[in-house]
């Protein structure tokens, strides 16, 4: 129970007055003193009091009111001065006072007046007033409340002018416990039983309140908690019921906490914010108006309008704030069972249902307005943050809200260190981070859609999102502190709930204008999103992003742009189920989808910008966010399916850009070219305009004023120059970029699935996609991994180079679908590096960790494409190494220490996988110029319908491959290469110390964990994985046939596309230089090693079923080869080395390539040689129309080369030499004819030519050869020599050098390196001795100064056919096995001339010779006749049983054979024609020796100069008379010959016009070389010739340019015609042009001749000079320029009759030998020496066996039997002129017989009768041998003829030189002949005889006539010396010449012969009985002889005398 005790004291006086009626009371106290004390009692009466009062029921009634009226006194007035109440409690231990100074209370009413009665129900209310006044109270300055109510209405106000609190809550805490809060509190409650309560009416009148309250001030303490105030200046309110409007006025509010904050402070000041101020408010002005439906039944809701200003407001949140509102509120929520009753309330919202229904139908409008707020956070070690809003506009309603915002910032204030903050608006803040220029939101309930718009500017950076980080995290506490934990999370689940499920229906709209968000990742860098506009709507389902533009900005740079952007996202998509259906291993159905769509996406990188570090710091500032945020991550859920993704874009572009002074360098140079011309022009023009004044004025021109327009003339060209330099730019913009990549109609799609999501699930399909790999056995951690199926499309795929007009990559119509995977490795520690991120005061700097394995990708990629074109040139490579360093500037290097990966190893790291193209046109151009601008010289690499499979290591490329050549001239398109059906396979092989294919072991480390992980030697993360070399193989196979069809790959090649080919790898081998490299750049990196040193081997193999190979040496296909083969397999393997360069400067290594093996296997070849008759001015098409004649073929072909690096062997051990080339040839068939010798002496002429003009106008032609003279003294480092100088030539060989002497001259040149590579030398031996140890060709090849066998070429059955010019047939030869030697040899001295020898050997073995019988008339000249392989195989077992063996006459000569024209087939199939062994088997040696002058200039220097013979020594065999010169020798050892007449001339048609065959125009070549020799000895200073070489070059090269422009021109012509030309206008163009090309070509080969015998002659007289030579040849002399040698041992041959079966003679050689000598001056020299020889009659019945014989039987030795020699000049008029014949013979034995001499001039001379005369007498004979004249000739004698034999043709038919060779087998002419034909034909027959001479021989004459009345035996004749000068004769005419002279000389010796033979004879007739005789008798009977023998030659009958002892007898 409460106790209570009042005590009053009056301490002043106490006046009552009461009237005695109650109509007015007036109370006045001016003194009160109470005292209560309170005891500790039950409160019950006062609960129940309390309770009673509050449990009213029903509604009041007027007698209520008016009783109550009656008691109260119309008038009361009670007024208190100076009172003073003082609760105490406790015992008085507590007290509490209240002093009043001044208190009234009046009251007054009307009953006179209408009382108010608006109440319902009804309810009289009298008319009244209420007053209170209260002033000097302890909390309160002046209060005064006044009230009353009218008939009208009631009105109320409230007045407070001063009102100051100071609330101590330790002290008012035990007066509030008296109060029944709890009761109070739980006074509505609605499960508490309620009992009936009156009420009171509702009041229909108007209900006016005023209220005004100013200086109001509040100071609360609650605990130990920071004490806080607040208060306001002044306070209006307004309130009237009726049409429910209110306003509120509150001026300076404030709320003040921290400590002092109780005090009384000066107002706050304008503009600045004070901290600790947690709430200020300048001025707020509400009004409220409330509109109420007329009739409760009707349906209009509830109308409310609220209009708001606010001004100056200020927020300042801390924990000082918190601290205080807790303990507040913790104060007002004591009870425990508060708080989960507002829990309850709020977890069930059903209860709040009705209320909330209630208010669905309110209709309500807000209008807010709010003016400079800041709103500020206060952190205890974080400063502050400071929101700033200039202007807030809210205007809301019930179905739609707007927000307004203009001028908001957020900045971070990193200090406080002053009192207070200045408050500016958002668009002064200093360093805001962020800042709103104006936003809108829009929110609509009908649509459920929320609007925002407005412009966005964001400054990020490090330490201010520490700072709001921290500052989020205070709040967060603070709220926590507020709410509690629990009621916190209560409230979020709930919330949280509410959302989900109600967030289907919302629909949000975000639209911001100007929109810069900047994130600065370190105090440099910084990145930039900037936007136009942004617009973010989300609809049930899908969230769309759009904006016209945005960029992505890096350090003030515009990176990523794109245009128009279009962000879609689905939770379903319909047309992603088509995209999923392309993929049948995805499981999941559907998923949510990313569709971003952007028309125009460009992605900009400037020139020399380090976009790699600030996106480095940016992945540090993402990687700390991460870890920084993590912990509020919840790891336990299971990550999502992430979306699918669907990115279009219409146009993409990729650009580097250049550099702008490279670009200003360019064009600059471009102006200057242009202006070059333009000023030419103009000079040209003003020459002009000078000339005429010259003409007009003549001498009165002055010269000044010529110079002075000069001069003018060159200022006009400077200022235009400055103009068009200024101007450059204005009309066309510059060139910027350095790479484009633009890709249009892009479309890319990237699905995700469950069977690909998860990291087991991307290992799995990693292991199944890079199964090569070794999987690690420990299993793979990954930090990241995603599986995604790709697909995309897209138009065109275009990358350039600066402004190039070619592309570097054009793709077109791509399709691709596949897997695509990402992972990074674990660090695990130590491949983790450590990085910093910068957060500043008070934080520091934080550490990073950062992951550095790299990201690796694993596909599966299967695509489609229409075209593909890769076009690329050394040209580029400049511009591509500025590419490359823009790319080392896009990703950052690693910060392992290993060295830095070569890019295909990081390819072999990074890139995993299989990928599969399908390419309709794939193109490879190659560009051939230097010229990156140039678009017309490439070589273009074409596949049709090609099929790319590349997986690791592996490259497999199928389709149909084109090589064209791309050229500005005619030879444009040319098909080089055509290969269908192609399967080409680079299969890489890495050379590594582990496997190359574990990629997985490959563990980066960080520099601080080096120590750890190394032990001595260089760290190298890569060690086991870096390739050291790569071999690569290259395999062609064309024997896989795609189709039924079937093309045969062919190869074209011309000339000038072989000279082209070499422009072409000149320029692709040259050296690049470096570009932006060095200290001046920047660039001090390593130069990286160029792919081509990195291969070790490279192997290259080709298959193919057919291959067609044609070469012509001109457009016009005069001249060509054609190769055709069947199957066939080339494989060759190829080895580099690299040589370091000698010297200190370090230059680049020397790369070195060896043939290490090569191995090639032909079948069924055959070469054509083709010719036409078109010209170069014929057309510019290919001519079908070609004749081919038939060159070679074979049935297969085998060739091997061997590496040059091979042991050494024995120089004479032969059988084991190793040659570098080695072929092997089976059934070789080769034809030789005319035509063949043309077309193949016009190819090598060309070749030739050719060569020689690109040596002598290239840089090297005139560097001098310089000869080392210290050689002589150096030793020799190879093995002495192992020949005698009695058998080889004894010049000097070149010693080789060492490694380290190589090191010294570094122009040693491939030569020398082939010298060191080779083995022992090789000398040939020969077993006869004799004439062939004469032979220049044995001596020649048996030197040992070979320094490279080259080849080795062996023949199995090989056959050739010669075929002559002259008569019709051919001559088969054939060889069972045959060997053709290759050696060259060192570069020596010959006669003062350094040469270089070659040399060839050629072994025959089984050797045979066929040639047809009697011609064919039908025969045409192109038919092919081959021996079977039965007859030109060795020597085999006969099977006489066989008639075909019996017919064929066996292996022995004369024997008959059967030929097939069809080389595959046998004779039986074919038709056949008998040929005849001409010649059996027989063995064959041949030489050829060829010297050449082009010596490399680098080897020169390693040779050693000329000896200088002495004079007793001994010439060697090569240096005597002619020096060294190109000789052919051929040996025969023992031969079996057979011919026939037709034959034996066939064969001298061959040999003559076939085989020994000189080259025109040798004499000219040769005078004018002596010409030039003698110039430069008489020259006083020859050097001055080197000026004459460089001017006749430079002609040379201008000659050159000018046909390339003619033949561009017309190249031009033929491509584009114009249309204002007609055909025959570009036709007659051509034609002009093509004249002049013509001209300009032979000019230039005679300039190109001028100057390669310039050249020549230069160079030898400079190492001439250089050596102290002087010419020893007189500029006279004649040089031997070829040297030609046959020589036999033994020959057998038997002149057969033209059947070839009965023989007429059979001649036995022995040591023949035919020499013969090419001369420079165009003469020619016949040795021929046959040691012994033997003619044998062959004919039935002859009476002598041998014919003619030597008489001595010597047959060894140097004694020769006969001996020819013949010197011969150049033809004149066709005639040949024979300057020399000498004929030499032993003494002969002469058997003859007249048949036989008729035979045999039958068979060397058929056609011409033998018994004609040809000279009538001696006078005639006299005539013509001395003179040469043919004088008319007068008939014979009768003794005459009848001594040459009956004859009736005139003697001028005996001087027809047409009969030389029988007409049957000549052939016939191709073309009507005409009397020039004859001509030539006739001097083709005839001989111009200068000198013959025929020393006197002894005969032994025996002779047998027709009959036997002339019969000679054994006569001693002696055939006197013949001699003949200036005779023009066939060589029928030299023998009867040679025939009558010696008859008529040798007719006296055979009578007297004769007639000294008679008397033995007839005495030993009668006996010996006339020996008795006298000898006078005889003597007289002996001068009776001798005078019948004068008398009877004078007087003798003229029948017996005419008769010729070769004549018949009738």
């Amino acid at each position: 129970m409460w106790h209570k005790t009042f005590e009053v004291s009056l301490l002043e006086d106490l006046c009552l007055t009461k009237h005695i009626i109650l109509h007015y009371i007036q109370i006045i106290i001016w003194t009160l003193t109470v005292l209560m004390v309170l005891f500790n009692s039950s409160n019950n009466d006062m609960n129940v009091a309390l309770t009673l009062a509050s449990e009213s029921v029903d509604f009041m009634q007027t007698q209520a009111v008016e009783r109550f009226h009656r008691l109260i006194p119309n008038k009361v007035n009670v007024e208190f001065d100076n009172t003073n109440v003082t609760l105490s409690m406790h015992s008085q231990k507590r007290h509490l006072n209240w002093t009043l100074k001044f208190l009234k209370v009046c009251y007054g009413r009307d009953d006179e007046q209408l009382p108010l009665k608006s109440f319902t129900p009804e309810l009289s209310f009298p008319q009244s007033s209420l007053e209170l006044l209260l002033e000097g109270s302890c909390s309160s300055g002046c209060v005064m409340h006044a009230g009353g109510a009218t008939t009208i209405d009631i009105s109320g106000s409230f007045t407070v002018n001063t009102c100051i609190i100071h609330y101590r809550h330790q002290e008012f805490s035990h007066w509030l416990k008296l109060f029944p809060w709890e009761l109070l509190l739980h006074r509505n409650d609605p499960h508490r039983k309620r009992r009936k309560k009156k009420c009171f009416p509702h009041l229909d009148a108007p209900v006016i309140i005023t209220s005004s309250v100013s200086n109001v001030s509040l100071s609360v303490q609650l605990g130990d908690t920071t004490p806080f105030a607040l208060g306001f200046l002044s306070e209006n309110f307004d309130s009237q019921n009726v049409h429910q409007r209110a306003s509120l006025c509150l001026d300076s509010f404030w709320w003040r906490v921290g400590q002092g904050s109780h005090i009384q402070q000066a107002p706050h000041p304008p503009g600045k914010h004070v901290w600790g101020e947690a709430l200020i408010l300048d001025c707020l002005s509400l009004q409220g108006s409330l509109n109420r439906p007329h009739a409760e039944s009707s349906n209009q809701s509830l109308s409310l309008s609220v209009e708001s200003s606010l001004k100056g407001l200020q927020v300042e949140l801390s924990e000082t704030c918190a601290l205080c509102l807790s303990r507040l509120l913790s104060l007002m929520c004591e009870s425990p069972d508060s708080e989960p009753q507002m829990l309850d309330l709020l977890s069930h919202p059903n209860t709040v249902l009705p209320n909330a229904s209630a208010q669905s139908k309110l209709l309500f409008k807000l209008d807010c307005c709010l003016e400079d707020v800041n709103v500020f956070t206060v952190s205890n070690v974080a400063g502050a943050v400071s929101i700033r809003m200039d202007t807030v506009h809210v205007l809301s309603s019930a179905e739609s809200s707007r927000v307004c915002l203009q001028g908001a910032s957020l900045s971070v204030i990193k200090s406080l260190t002053e009192n207070m903050e200045t408050c500016c608006s958002a668009s002064q803040t200093i360093n805001p981070v962020i800042q709103l220029t104006t936003i809108t939101l829009w929110y609509h309930i009908t649509t459920h859609t929320f609007q925002c718009e407005g412009e966005l500017l964001a400054e990020w950076t490090p330490s201010d999102h520490m700072f709001l980080y921290q500052h989020l995290t205070e709040a967060q506490a603070c709220w926590c502190m507020l709410s509690g934990e629990k009621g916190e999370k209560s409230i979020k689940d709930v919330d949280c709930e509410d959302v989900s499920g109600k967030s289907w229906g919302l629909f949000v709209r975000l639209e911001f204008g100007c929109t810069r968000l900047r994130a600065h990742v370190s105090e440099q860098n910084y990145i930039l999103l900037h936007t136009e506009a942004l617009s973010v709507s989300k609809h049930p389902g899908s969230t769309h992003i759009r904006s016209p533009s945005l960029v992505f900005n890096f350090d003030g740079n515009d990176i990523v742009s794109f245009s128009e952007l279009d962000l879609e996202m689905h939770d379903e998509l319909t047309e992603m189920q088509l995209h999923r259906d392309t993929f049948p291993f995805l499981v999941t159905p559907h998923n949510r989808v990313w569709v971003l769509t952007c028309p125009s996406l460009a992605v900009d990188f400037p020139y020399q910008y380090n976009f790699s570090e600030t996106f480095d710091k940016a992945i540090n500032v993402q990687k700390w966010l991460k870890t920084l945020h993590r912990s509020q991550i919840q790891t336990n859920i299971t990550p999502h399916l992430p979306p699918d993704l669907v990115f279009k874009c219409s146009q993409f572009s990729f650009v580097f850009l250049d550099d702008v002074f490279e670009i200003k360098l360019r064009d600059n140079y471009e102006l200057m070219k242009d202006e070059n011309t333009e000023s030419a022009k103009r000079l040209q023009l003003l020459d002009k305009k000078v000339a005429d004044l010259r003409k007009q004025h003549g001498e009165l021109l002055p010269a000044r004023k010529i110079e002075e327009l000069y001069s003018s003339l060159e200022k006009k060209h400077i200022e235009i120059y400055i103009q068009r330099s200024r101007r450059l730019y204005a009309n066309t913009p510059m060139r910027k970029s350095l790479l484009t990549w633009t890709v249009s109609d892009l479309e890319l799609v990237a699905l995700a699935d469950q069977s690909l999501h998860g990291p087991d699930c991307v290992r799995e399909q990693l292991r199944d996609i890079d199964g090569i790999s070794p999987f690690p056995k420990e299993g793979l951690p990954l930090v990241v991994q995603w599986c995604r199926a790709v697909k995309f499309k897209l138009a065109t795929f275009l990358v350039r180079i600066r402004d190039y007009p070619r592309y570097l990559f054009e793709i077109r119509d791509w399709q691709l679908f596949g897997r695509l995977i990402g992972t990074e490795q674990d660090g695990q520690g130590k491949a983790l590096r450590r990085e910093t991120v910068s957060l500043g005061a008070p934080w520091g700097d934080v550490t990073v960790h950062r992951n550095m394995p790299p990201l690796k990708f694993y596909y599966d990629f299967k695509s489609n494409i229409s075209q593909y074109t890769i076009v690329w040139g050394p040209c580029w490579d400049p511009a591509w190494t500025l590419i490359g360093q823009c790319v080392d500037l896009l990703t950052k290097p690693t910060a392992d220490t290993s060295p830095p990966l070569a890019w295909w190893d990081k390819s072999r790291l990074l890139l995993h996988g299989r990928w599969i193209m399908d390419i309709e046109l794939a193109n490879l151009h190659q560009l051939a110029t230097e010229d990156p601008y140039n678009t017309t010289e490439n070589l273009h690499w074409e596949w049709n319908k090609m099929n790319f499979d590349w997986t690791s290591g592996h490259f497999v490329f199928k389709g149909d491959l084109d090589v064209n050549v791309r050229t500005a001239s005619k030879y444009d398109d040319i098909c080089l290469l055509n290969l269908p059906n192609l399967c080409m396979t680079l299969d890489l092989q890495w050379l590594c110390h582990g496997n190359p294919h574990d990629h997985h072991a490959v563990m980066l480390c960080c520099p601080e964990n080096i120590a750890d992980v190394t032990s001595g030697q260089p760290h190298d993360s890569y060690r086991a994985f870096r390739s050291e070399n790569l071999n690569l193989s290259i395999t062609m196979d064309l024997n896989q046939h795609c189709g039924t069809e079937h093309s045969q790959p062919t190869i074209l090649l011309y000339s000038s596309t072989l000279r082209w080919m070499q422009n072409f790898w000149a320029t692709w081998t040259s050296v690049s230089r470096p570009i932006c490299r060095g200290k001046l750049f920047h660039s001090l990196r390593p130069v990286r090693k160029k792919l081509g040193q990195h291969y070790k081997q490279m192997s290259y193999t080709a298959a193919f079923p057919q291959l067609q190979v044609h070469y012509w040496a001109s457009f016009a296909q005069q001249r060509g080869i054609q190769v055709e083969c069947d199957k066939g397999h080339v494989f060759t393997r190829g080895a580099q080395r690299l040589i370091p360069q000698a010297g200190t400067v370090m230059r680049r290594l020397i790369s070195e390539w060896n043939v290490t093996q090569m191995v090639s296997e032909l079948s069924q070849v055959t070469v054509h040689l083709m010719a036409s008759t078109w010209d170069e001015t014929a057309d510019h098409q290919i001519n079908a129309q070609v004749n081919k004649t038939h060159l070679l073929s074979l049935s297969s072909l085998s060739y091997q080369r061997q590496s040059n690096h091979v042991e050494e062997v024995n120089s004479k051990d032969e059988t084991n030499a190793s040659y570098t080339h080695k072929l092997c040839l089976v059934d070789l068939r080769a034809s030789w004819t005319t035509t063949n010798r043309n077309i193949a002496f016009g190819l090598y002429d060309g070749y030739k030519k050719a060569s020689v003009l690109k040596r002598n106008l290239s840089t090297e032609a005139l560097k001098g050869l310089k000869i080392d003279t210290q050689l002589l003294t150096k030793k020799l480092k190879r093995s002495p020599s192992n020949y005698s100088p009695t058998t080889a030539p004894s010049t000097p060989v070149m010693p080789p050098v060492s490694r380290a002497e190589k090191s010294q001259n570094e122009g040693t040149s491939m030569l020398q390196k082939l010298i060191e590579e080779t083995d022992r030398f090789v000398v040939f031996s020969e077993e006869d001795s004799g004439v062939s140890d004469q032979l220049c060709g044995i001596a020649a090849c048996q030197t040992d100064d070979v320094f490279n066998r080259n080849w080795l070429i062996e023949l199995v059955n090989c056959q050739m056919m010669l075929r002559g010019t002259e008569t019709v047939g051919c001559v088969l030869v054939s060889a069972a096995k045959a060997q053709l030697l290759q050696c060259e040899h060192h570069p020596s001295w010959y006669n003062d001339t350094l040469k270089q020898k070659t040399t060839w050997t050629c072994l025959l073995d089984g050797m045979q010779y066929f040639a047809t019988m009697e011609p064919n008339p039908s025969e045409e000249e192109d038919r092919q006749l081959w021996l079977e392989v039965k007859n030109i195989e060795e020597h085999r077992q006969r099977h006489l049983d066989s008639v075909l063996e019996l017919m064929e006459s066996g292996q022995a000569v004369g024997g008959m054979v059967s030929t097939t024209t069809d080389w595959n087939q046998p004779a039986q199939v074919n038709e056949t024609q008998q040929v005849q062994r001409i010649i059996s088997r027989c063995n064959c040696r041949m030489h050829y020796i060829s010297y050449s002058h082009d010596i490399n200039p680098d080897l020169a220097t390693q040779i050693k100069p000329p000896e200088l013979r002495n004079s007793h020594e001994k010439e060697d065999l090569l240096k005597k008379q002619a020096g060294a010169v190109d000789t052919f020798t051929l040996i025969h050892h023992d031969l079996e010959i057979s011919t026939n007449p037709v034959q034996y001339a066939m064969i001298l048609d061959i040999v003559n016009n076939l085989l020994l065959h000189v080259e025109p125009r040798r004499k000219e070549h040769s005078e004018k070389k002596q010409r030039v020799r003698f110039q430069l000895e008489i020259s006083s200073n020859p050097e001055v010739q080197r000026g004459s070489i460089l001017h006749l070059q430079e002609m040379v090269r201008q000659h050159l340019t000018q046909i390339r422009y003619l033949e561009k021109q017309i190249y031009s012509n033929i491509r584009a015609l114009p249309d204002e030309l007609s055909g025959e206008e570009i036709a007659d163009v051509n034609t002009r042009l093509q004249n002049q090309l013509n001209q300009e070509k032979t000019d230039m080969q005679m300039k190109s001749e001028e100057l390669n015998i310039l050249i020549r002659c230069f160079k030898d007289f400079q190492l001439q000079r250089a050596n102290k030579l002087e010419l020893r040849k007189p500029p006279e002399d004649v040089s031997v320029v070829r040297r030609t040698e046959i020589s036999f041992a033994q020959a057998r041959w038997c002149l057969t009759e033209e059947d070839g079966q009965l023989g007429i003679a059979e001649l036995e050689l022995q040591r023949f030998m035919y020499s013969k000598l090419n001369k420079s001056d165009d003469t020619a020299e016949h040795l021929l020496e046959l040691g012994w020889f033997t003619m044998n009659n062959l004919l039935p019945n002859a009476a002598y066996k041998v014919v003619l014989r030597p008489q001595s039987n010597c047959q060894s030795g140097r004694q020769f039997a006969l001996r020819i020699f013949s010197k011969v000049r150049p033809p004149v008029g066709g005639i040949s002129v024979k300057e020399h014949f000498e004929v030499n013979v032993v003494p002969l034995t002469i058997q003859l017989m007249y048949q036989f001499f008729k035979r045999m001039m039958g068979f060397f001379f058929p056609g011409r009768n033998v018994e004609e005369e040809e000279v009538a007498d001696e006078e005639d004979k006299f005539r013509m041998v001395t003179t040469g004249i043919t004088v008319k000739s007068r008939p014979l004698s009768e003794d005459t003829m009848g001594a040459m034999g009956p004859s009736s043709k005139s003697v001028t038919q005996g001087l027809n030189r047409t009969t030389g060779v029988r007409r049957s087998f000549r052939k016939a002419p191709e073309h009507p002949v005409d009397d020039i034909d004859k001509m030539k034909e006739r001097a083709a027959m005839n001989n111009s005889f200068i000198y013959i001479k025929i020393p006197q021989v002894p005969l032994c004459v025996s002779y047998k006539g027709e009959k036997s009345s002339v019969d000679w035996k054994d006569l001693n004749l002696v055939l006197p010396c013949l001699e003949y000068h200036n005779n023009t004769w066939t060589w029928l005419d030299f023998a009867m010449a040679v025939k009558r002279d010696s008859r008529k000389a040798l007719v006296a010796q055979m009578i007297k012969e004769k007639l000294r033979l008679k008397p033995a004879a007839g005495s030993d007739l009668r006996g010996k009985t006339l020996e008795g005789k006298s000898d006078n008798s005889l003597q007289q009977q002996e001068e009776d002889e001798k005078a019948r023998l004068l008398i009877g030659l004078s007087t003798a009958d003229k029948s017996s005398s005419k008769k010729s002892i070769f004549s018949r007898r009738k």
